[in-house]
């Protein structure tokens, strides 16, 4: 979860990810940011995530990311 934060802070540091349920819906993440963290998290995590998984409720909260970067892990 800490390299997740670290990606996340990187794109906008004034944030706190902890603490936002909304990031996608209230438009915290733009979609430019949300391009650019999808790629972050593919290099960071060596995984691919497919266009279908790039959803609202994937993206909605830093959990949310982390479980979908977890099970994307786990399916390989």
């Amino acid at each position: 979860m800490n390299d997740l934060i670290e990606i996340l802070e990187d794109i906008n540091p004034d944030i706190d990810y902890n603490s936002y349920d909304s990031l996608v819906d209230d438009e915290i993440l733009t979609s430019f940011e949300l391009v650019q963290l999808v790629t972050q998290i593919n290099d960071t995590f060596d995984i691919s995530i497919p266009a279908e998984e790039i959803i609202p409720e994937n993206f909605n909260s830093a959990q949310a990311i982390y479980d979908l970067i977890q099970r994307l892990e786990e399916e390989g």
